[in-house]
């Protein structure tokens, strides 16, 4: 198998249904709408880049001297908020996994439980097989009728 047939496979494995219920749920609101599309630039390249060009900007045009100060104060405000949507990011992750785990600690209710009723199934059976073996040993004792072995057959 070749690297582009393991991406395809990868590309058709069906996300969690409890994580795309938690998604549209999530998608209703606007404010996450906003945060998730603010996060999503702020981890990019292009938010990288975009502040490459306006620092250089703004010291190669001169707009302030140094020390910056405008400069320092408006980047200071931007980390600050910048925090404030990687919490964010980091809530909604947890949110996330909570989601899962919650499905999967039901998940494994219901097997334990499935797995009870098999054993109880089993015990059952096992009470089944010796009553019958304990019926056919004695009604072999009670038989004066010769029994045919494998070996006659």
């Amino acid at each position: 198998m070749d690297e582009k047939e393991r991406k395809s496979k990868w590309l058709r494995i069906e996300p969690n249904p409890v994580l795309k219920q938690h998604a549209r749920e999530r998608a209703e609101s606007i404010q996450n709408n906003i945060a998730d599309r603010i996060t999503a630039f702020a981890g990019s390249m292009s938010f990288v880049y975009v502040h490459v060009i306006w620092f250089a900007a703004w010291i190669g045009f001169r707009v302030e001297s140094y020390p910056y100060g405008l400069l320092t104060m408006i980047v200071s405000l931007e980390a600050i908020f910048l925090s404030t949507f990687v919490m964010i990011s980091q809530n909604r992750a947890e949110a996330k996994h909570q989601v899962v785990a919650d499905m999967q600690w039901n998940t494994v209710q219901e097997e334990d439980k499935q797995n009870q009723e098999l054993l109880d199934l089993s015990r059952q059976i096992l009470e089944l097989t010796r009553q019958v073996h304990a019926f056919a040993t004695q009604n072999a004792g009670q038989t004066n009728a010769p029994t045919r072995s494998v070996e006659n057959s």
